[in-house]
C-alpha cells in the first residue's frame, strides 16, 4: 500500500489507473478505523480494481463548539489496518493544501440538509459536500462507498451526485454493530463504561420499533413517544431528535410503512451518537 499526501500526486496516480482501463473505488473517511470502516474497504474492493481510502479530518464539517480538536487520530494504526485490507492507496491530504488561505468556495445541497442532523448542526453538511466534491475531483473514482450509519449524509451525497451529473456510483454498506448492538463509531472511544452501557438505548429503541412495526403499528407519534420513554429512562442522556422520515426524501412520515426510516441522535456527556433503521427489510443495502 502507498500513502500519498500531495493532491497533485493523488490525481496523477488516479489518471494513470483510469487510463490503464482499471476501475477505481473511493472510501472517504476521517480515520481512526474500526470494523465499520474496514467493511467499507472490503465492499470497495469487490466493486472496483483499485481502492483509495482518503483520511482527512475535515474542519469544515465541525461547528465551533464541536470535537474537532479531540477527534481521535492515529495515522500509523490506520495505515496498518488499511494495508491489511489490501487497500492500494491511503490518501492523507494536508489541511493547508485542501483549504488554502484564499479558499472561498462551498458546495451546498438544500432541502434534505434542513432536517435531522442538519437542523442541529447548520453548517455540517455544507462542509461534508464541499470536501467530498473536492475528493471526487482529485481522485475521480468510478464508485464511492459510504456507510448507512450516516444515513442523512448518504442521502445528501447521492443528491449532490445526481444534481451535478457526476458519473459516480454511490454504494452503501449496512450499519456494522458491536456484539451488543451499538453502532460502530470512532466517537465511541469517548464513552466511559457507564456511558457506553447507556448508549445501548439506541439499539433497544431500534429493536422496539422493528417489533412494533412487524406487529402492525402505523402510528408514528405513538412510536416516537414509546422510543422517547426507552431513551429517557437513562439519566444523563439527552435527545437531539427522534424522527421517522421517508428513506428517499427525508420528509417526515405521518404513517409507518416499509419506506420509513427511524433516525435518532442523542448526547451522552460530551458525546453525540446517531443511529437509524429501516422499517422495511433489506432496504438499507440498496444503491
Amino acid at each position: 500500500m502507498q500513502i500519498i499526501h500531495p493532491l497533485a500526486d493523488m490525481t496523477h496516480w488516479s489518471k494513470e489507473i483510469i487510463a490503464s482501463g482499471k476501475t477505481l473505488a473511493l472510501v472517504p473517511t476521517m480515520g481512526y478505523f474500526h470494523e465499520g470502516h474496514l467493511s467499507l474497504m472490503r465492499l470497495a474492493g469487490r466493486l472496483a480494481d483499485q481502492v483509495v481510502v482518503s483520511l482527512f479530518v475535515n474542519s469544515l464539517q465541525f461547528g465551533p463548539s464541536e470535537d474537532l480538536g479531540r477527534y481521535p487520530r492515529n495515522l500509523q494504526r490506520d495505515a496498518r489496518m488499511a494495508e491489511n485490507e489490501k487497500v492500494d492507496i491511503l490518501f492523507v491530504p494536508v489541511h493547508e493544501e485542501m483549504y488554502t488561505p484564499d479558499f472561498n468556495t462551498r458546495v451546498r445541497v438544500d432541502g434534505i440538509t434542513d432536517t435531522l442532523c442538519g437542523k442541529m448542526r447548520p453548517a455540517h453538511f455544507e462542509g461534508v459536500t464541499t470536501v467530498v466534491a473536492k475528493l471526487f475531483n482529485i481522485i475521480k473514482p468510478h464508485v464511492a462507498v459510504f456507510g448507512w450509519k450516516d444515513f442523512q449524509q448518504l442521502s445528501v451525497i447521492r443528491k449532490m451526485v445526481r444534481d451535478l451529473n457526476w458519473d459516480i456510483e454511490i454504494a452503501a454498506h449496512p450499519i456494522v454493530r458491536e456484539d451488543d448492538g451499538l453502532a460502530m463509531s470512532s466517537r465511541n472511544t469517548y464513552l466511559s463504561g457507564e456511558e457506553r452501557h447507556k448508549a445501548l438505548c439506541l439499539h433497544k429503541a431500534i429493536q422496539h420499533a422493528k417489533a412494533r412495526f412487524a406487529a402492525g403499528l402505523k402510528d408514528v407519534d405513538l412510536l416516537k413517544s414509546e422510543i422517547r420513554d426507552i431513551i429517557s429512562v437513562n439519566t444523563g442522556v439527552g435527545i437531539d431528535y427522534i424522527s421517522v422520515v421517508d428513506k428517499d426524501t427525508l420528509a417526515n412520515k405521518e404513517v409507518l410503512d416499509s419506506q420509513s426510516v427511524l433516525a435518532m441522535a442523542i448526547r451522552i456527556g460530551g458525546t453525540r451518537l446517531i443511529d437509524n433503521c429501516f422499517m422495511g427489510n433489506n432496504a438499507e443495502v440498496s444503491n
